[in-house]
């Protein structure tokens, strides 16, 4: 494997590593370091990688990214009852150009995704997702992506990409893999009504801040379907990190950030995980000890990963068939978590590539809303999505 790109991960963080205690998380891990070079990714299952690139954000004033306290806040985390094994491979530096680490995130995330290991990038200003979605273009047919965040990040696609407009660049560039786009902890008073609209009328999905914060097992569902995640760390409101990060008032707490990632983990679709937007600062702790916990129990769902979508066999599940406005619905709950999906009807003049999206998941009140006469909105939103 052709990791040259990496740089290794700072000595000032690897010897405040070996003060830590033999059962924290830094001393279970493998390090890329200057001493052992990058660590070989036989078992791992999950690859932190650190992304210094921030040229594209819309107020880059030449700050220099630095990970080094969000590495000392993770290590000294300790494990849960895990077996997954970890590696950190360290950073890819800013390229002479933005293609260039462009290039080099898609490249590294291709080659992981490729052994079965997770790569969780830490970057950066959130336009990496665009390299990370691009590195599917050989991998997947269709992508669905997630995106935690106060905005819609739909942007002018007609102007070059900053990490306000990305959506837009994956939405037009060829060759168009995007097959849906879910925001969630969204804030009105940030977007256009244009946005608004235009993300209606591509049925994707969108979840506002106040729907979020009353029950967050509602976003559960579209992580599940996610293959990528990418979280906007804007999303989280001020109070909850420091004050160098500038952000709003509102957002996402500690402990919804944490759920997010915990759902993120648990789905067996989800191959690549982001947070972006981190700005270090002197007083940094609060934000960086936030950025390890969300790490924490992202990895913590990966661990606890379960394969409750196998419905071949009639013993896996339970089936469940109800009428609405004259359609059939016919959902499926598993018997090994009782998760639910429903099925989208086949449909002959859908592209082949789209026959894969078949079950959807959705929750059990989908179930009780459709008995009560109401469609689903992420059925009927993919139906219309399969049907265009």
């Amino acid at each position: 494997m052709n990791f040259n790109f990496l740089t290794p991960v700072s000595d000032v963080v690897l010897a405040h590593n070996e003060l830590l205690s033999a059962q924290a998380l830094g001393r279970k891990i493998k390090i890329h370091s200057v001493q052992n070079g990058i660590p070989d990714l036989d078992g791992v299952k999950i690859a932190i990688l650190g992304v210094l690139e921030n040229r594209n954000d819309i107020n880059y004033i030449g700050e220099e990214i630095n990970l080094n306290e969000i590495r000392r806040s993770f290590y000294s985390l300790f494990p849960g009852s895990w077996n997954t094994l970890i590696a950190d491979l360290g950073d890819i530096d800013k390229g002479e150009s933005i293609e260039d680490t462009y290039f080099a995130v898609r490249e590294a995330i291709t080659i992981l995704v490729k052994k079965g290991v997770i790569p969780i990038i830490i970057g950066g200003s959130q336009d990496l997702t665009y390299a990370n979605y691009r590195a599917y273009d050989n991998l997947i047919p269709m992508v669905n992506i997630a995106n935690v965040d106060s905005q819609f990040n739909l942007g002018d696609s007609t102007k070059p990409i900053k990490n306000n407009s990305f959506v837009g660049k994956i939405i037009l560039d060829q060759p168009y893999n995007l097959f849906n786009y879910a925001t969630i902890g969204y804030q009105t008073y940030f977007n256009s009504q244009e946005e608004i609209d235009l993300m209606e009328n591509l049925y994707f999905e969108s979840y506002r801040l106040g729907t979020v914060s009353s029950d967050i097992t509602i976003v559960e569902p579209a992580l599940r379907d996610a293959n990528i995640v990418s979280i906007d760390l804007s999303s989280v409101k001020g109070s909850e990190v420091s004050a160098k990060q500038k952000y709003s008032p509102n957002g996402l707490d500690g402990k919804e950030i944490c759920a997010i990632a915990r759902y993120a983990g648990i789905s067996n679709k989800v191959s690549s995980f982001g947070i972006y937007e981190y700005r270090p600062s002197k007083d940094d702790e609060l934000t960086s000890m936030l950025v390890a916990q969300m790490l924490w129990y992202f990895v913590e769902g990966v661990n606890y990963r379960v394969n409750d979508d196998d419905f071949s066999e009639d013993s896996n599940y339970q089936k469940y068939i109800t009428l609405v406005e004259s359609e059939e619905l016919i959902f499926y709950k598993s018997n090994k978590t009782g998760r639910w999906w429903i099925e989208i009807p086949f449909l002959s003049n859908v592209n082949n590539k789209l026959k894969r999206h078949t079950l959807l998941p959705c929750m059990h009140q989908d179930y009780l809303d459709a008995c009560n006469n109401e469609l689903p909105d992420r059925w009927y939103k993919a139906l219309k999505k399969n049907s265009v």
